[in-house]
């Protein structure tokens, strides 16, 4: 008689863990490949921390638009409120209190107050997330317009010493012509990013929410027998991504020191981007948080490289959108292949089909 088999049963890798496994070895390559083609530029590490101190805010929507889409919705607003809320606090600070704490909580209200409404209207009154959305982005963009039409400087002393000020690391940095060793140096929007990247992480892997979140963005109606409140799910996916929408208006002031009609413009889409690219699936359910920030340093990377090469600006977007072409094909692929039964030998074990994921079990 053969031995029973005690051994525990080996556990495929899940979609989410696999589509982030690849963002990550194409983000390593696409740096790879920014060293060997400029190494002079890109093999100091300033240049790499300077893709979080001058794209902070971007990182943050992204974050934000992670959830939403993981839960199987989308929000095209978010660039236009990140705009409202720079114009919004800049105002505030040059012309009225000039509190940096309360163009900070004038931030998150607006931030809350969009994702509020427009968590209501899609997850109670069922109405197409990308109509509410998009309706969202125009009022945001009309009241940009309508609060200031000419950039504003902010000029608080307060805040411009907030704006200037940078955290030194002493044992990283380039050593210069004249060897003399330069410390690399983050901002304050740096350390904001790391501190949700953490919170958002731990929300979405080892909470109720974050397991309700990809229930509810893989199939709704097995979320509903399981006793998940899908509606309630989906309306705090928005709330989030409003409030972090407006966290990342007050960055990006942060960032650029002037409020402007152009602020925001296009995060939506670069957020949508940079999401795909980091292995979140459009149609839900299905991705890892921590892929957000990947796909965004992909995205950055791309039109630093560009930039480098001293290639004209407008195919930034051109090679972007090949790319993301590029990204949502290789999802498909690979989804494909690990459902289908026609192809097991094409496949390693831990590749091919697996059961359904354990948010049910979980949920």
């Amino acid at each position: 008689m053969r031995p029973l088999d005690r051994s525990k049963p080996k556990t495929r890798m899940s979609n989410s863990t696999l589509l982030f496994i690849i963002a990550g070895i194409i983000f390593v390559l696409m740096y790879g490949i920014a060293i060997i083609s400029f190494p002079v530029s890109f093999r100091q590490f300033q240049t790499f921390f300077d893709l979080f101190n001058y794209n902070a805010a971007l990182f943050i929507v992204t974050l934000g638009l992670c959830v939403v889409m993981i839960g199987g919705g989308i929000d095209i607003s978010v660039g236009a409120v990140c705009g409202l809320v720079t114009m919004a606090c800049a105002m505030l600070l040059q012309y009225g209190t000039g509190s940096i704490f309360g163009s900070l909580l004038l931030a998150l209200g607006i931030g809350l107050a969009f994702g509020i409404v427009h968590g209501f209207l899609i997850a109670y009154l069922e109405i197409q997330p990308f109509i509410i959305t998009l309706a969202g982005m125009f009022f945001a963009q009309g009241m940009l317009t309508t609060l200031h039409k000419e950039p504003l400087n902010v000029t608080n002393p307060a805040f411009v010493a907030l704006r200037s000020y940078t955290i030194e690391i002493p044992w990283l940095g380039t050593v210069n012509r004249l060897g003399i060793f330069i410390p690399c140096e983050i901002k304050p929007g740096v350390i904001v990013v790391l501190v949700l990247v953490v919170l958002y992480f731990i929300l979405m892997k080892w909470s109720r929410f974050g397991r309700n979140v990809y229930a509810v963005g893989g199939n709704r109606q097995s979320a509903r027998m399981l006793g998940i409140n899908v509606k309630r799910t989906i309306f705090l996916t928005y709330v989030l991504c409003g409030l972090t929408a407006g966290i990342s208006g007050f960055v990006f002031l942060m960032t650029t020191g002037a409020g402007n009609i152009g602020n925001g413009a296009l995060f939506e889409m670069k957020a949508i981007a940079s999401n795909v690219m980091g292995g979140i699936m459009l149609s839900g359910g299905v991705g890892n948080l921590l892929g957000a920030p990947i796909g965004t340093m992909t995205l950055l990377t791309i039109n630093e490289l560009i930039r480098a090469a001293g290639v004209q600006s407008n195919l930034q977007a051109i090679v972007s959108g090949l790319l993301l072409y590029v990204f949502i094909v290789l999802q498909s692929i690979v989804m494909s292949l690990r459902g289908s039964t026609r192809f097991k030998l094409a496949l390693p074990t831990w590749l091919r089909s697996q059961d359904k994921e354990k948010v049910e079990n979980q949920g």
